[in-house]
């Protein structure tokens, strides 16, 4: 009896270390970006409008020019958009994006 209940509180003790690690682990911004965004920005293009891709060059035409700057986009977009507020794409998983959007699409 003593062995079970030593094995069953390593293994909860193993599991929530587990779980701790996991929640902890930072975002992944290009599997975020396919799971949000590629519809409609495929290849970092605009289906929607073609003179807002997400190129750098077309970003900073159109105020986008930094990591916050593109959250707040994500929070507050313009028409045709999809708004992604904060519930349905949590601050570190929109900032992973946006990391993501920055190194990819120069």
């Amino acid at each position: 009896m003593r062995k079970k209940i030593i094995a069953l509180s390593l293994g909860l003790v193993f599991a929530a270390t587990a779980a701790t690690a996991a929640h902890a682990a930072k975002p992944d911004g290009k599997a975020l970006f396919e799971a949000n965004c590629a519809a409609c920005h495929k290849d970092g293009g605009n289906i929607i409008n073609p003179q807002k891709t997400l190129s750098r060059k077309d970003r900073e035409n159109n105020g986008v020019k930094s990591a916050s700057d593109i959250v707040k986009t994500m929070r507050n977009p313009g028409p045709g958009m999809t708004k992604f507020d904060k519930k349905t794409l949590p601050d570190k998983d929109a900032k992973a994006i946006a990391g993501y959007i920055e190194s990819t699409f120069r």
